[in-house]
């Protein structure tokens, strides 16, 4: 007699009084949810359901509600549903267990736990309505002297940068973790916006070099559709060193994902999985990376600003020092509670600390050091809207990536199944008949909308700050106050007290 040591996490409710048998629920459903038995009678298996809620939202009758399930264990404050149950998954599997999306586990939120600063009367508030309010933003190396000629004429030393309309950018989603429609969603927006967008590791699209001016290209360990066209079509060009939901491992797409497109894009072999290496095998040192650094900006004719990107981790500040002398104009830092398509979820939920922490003890580090300027601080792991961003800034940032955000504004439910293929949002999946789901032009106009709306948020906030532009808000740590923080998150954050 077989076991069944696993019960389902959600139980779809079907109103029967509602229903009209229509069976929408059935076709929209990738997971094979809803069936009908052999009378015909409407059913669903719980077990398959992962809370995507595409069933919920498509039944033009509402008829349906999804909701936790009830089953549970005897109540054991050290052992937990979750736990007992990974323990049954991986006693009969042997495998590693994977989960996508950031962490759920309930560490802090510093974001939540800070405050910000509003002017009144002695340093009055300004008026984003009436007055002049400048959210654009330069990113790259920041010249702190002026040169002159002998003619007594200033000489420009520009160094190649990156303009932003907002300090906000889409960050890296590769295609074939997220499909070809979300990637133009974020692509036509970015253009729209005069942001940028970054293709992930992944390769880019032919048909998305039209908007390379608004295209960050990245450069991963498993240098994936990377050739000299791909590194001159980007904006930017970024060197993925880590990221936060998985930091010291490199990324694994399933064979599954890898169709006729894919394999033509990341110039990989069709159906056989795309892993890549934990390290970049060219780079064990600051040394190395200053070469690659190089080497990428003499293959662009020195036109590019070149990102590294890195995961938030214990010793950040000191690895960011090192990274600051390599040559690189742009510093990305990945908190842990950034989101992913597939991870170990040992690694996502243990490995890596929180973003603003990092960003804090970065800041600080090349301040002490006199090196700020020669560096830009883009941050990233669930940042999630414009206080988010404001708070991100305040703190030493001078952009930020949002990548869950993006997805949850094209219709993401966060149901944390991406590895399985199967999004019936159309996001992150590759099934011609789910993708087509996903609009480009209207997850274009959905982006758009989030974006406008939050920069409109950030002259507000700055308004009420008494301060008129992104620039004067960096590292203005004075308009930030902590509550409920200890003593030494305050000081590692580098704030005061709400109160003082």
């Amino acid at each position: 007699m077989k076991v069944n040591y696993f019960q389902s996490e959600y139980e779809v409710l079907r109103d029967k009084d509602r229903c009209i048998d229509c069976g929408i629920c059935i076709t929209e459903c990738a997971n094979e949810v809803h069936l009908r038995d052999k009378k015909g009678k409407l059913l669903a298996i719980d077990s398959k359901c992962v809370n995507c809620h595409r069933c919920v939202a498509t039944c033009p009758v509402n008829a349906l509600k999804i909701v936790k399930n009830e089953y549970c264990f005897r109540e054991n404050y050290s052992w937990s549903r979750h736990d007992i149950t990974n323990i049954y998954r991986q006693a009969e599997t042997g495998g590693v267990l994977l989960a996508s999306m950031g962490t759920a586990k309930e560490y802090p939120i510093y974001w939540d736990k800070i405050l910000i600063n509003a002017s009144q009367v002695t340093n009055p508030s300004i008026d984003p309505l009436r007055e002049p309010m400048e959210t654009r933003t330069f990113l790259g190396k920041k010249n702190n002297e002026i040169e002159f000629d002998n003619d007594g004429e200033i000489v420009i030393n520009e160094t190649p940068f990156i303009e932003l309309a907002t300090p906000i950018m889409f960050s890296a989603m590769s295609y074939g973790s997220i499909s070809l429609n979300a990637h133009k969603a974020l692509a036509m927006a970015a253009k729209d916006l005069d942001i940028l967008y970054n293709c992930g590791e992944g390769g880019l699209h032919e048909s998305l070099y039209p908007y390379g001016d608004h295209t960050i290209i990245q450069v991963a360990s498993g240098r994936f559709g990377v050739h000299s066209g791909y590194l001159e079509s980007g904006a930017a060009i970024e060197i993925k060193i880590g990221q936060g939901a998985k930091p010291g491992i490199g990324g694994h797409l399933t064979g599954a994902k890898i169709n006729k497109e894919i394999s033509k894009t990341r110039m990989i072999p069709e159906g056989f999985d795309a892993i890549s290496p934990a390290p970049h095998h060219d780079i064990y040192s600051i040394e190395d990376l200053r070469q690659l650094v190089d080497v990428l900006k003499e293959a662009t004719d020195y036109k590019k600003p070149i990102i590294v990107k890195v995961a938030a981790v214990h010793n950040i500040s000191s690895i960011v020092s090192g990274i600051a002398r390599s040559g690189a104009d742009i510093i990305a830092i990945d908190g842990f509670r950034g989101g992913t398509g597939a991870a170990p979820l040992r690694i996502k939920d243990n490995v890596g600390i929180p973003i603003e922490l990092a960003l804090a003890a970065c800041d600080q580090r090349l301040r002490e050091e006199g090196i700020r300027d020669s560096v830009s601080l883009v941050v990233g792991g669930s940042i999630r809207h414009s206080a988010d961003i404001i708070k991100a800034i305040a703190l030493g940032a001078d952009a930020v990536y949002i990548g869950t955000s993006a997805l949850i504004a094209l219709g993401c439910h966060m149901c944390r199944a991406c590895s399985m293929g199967n999004c019936n949002w159309g996001i992150a999946t590759q099934r011609e008949e789910l993708v087509e789901r996903l609009n480009p032009e209207l997850g274009r106009e959905r982006l758009v909308n989030l974006i406008s709306a939050w920069t409109v948020e950030l002259k507000e906030m700055m308004g009420g700050m008494g301060i008129n532009s992104i620039e004067a808000l960096r590292g203005n740590r004075l308009m930030l106050r902590g509550i409920g923080l200890n003593e030494k998150e305050l000081e590692v954050l580098g704030i005061k007290s709400a109160g003082e």
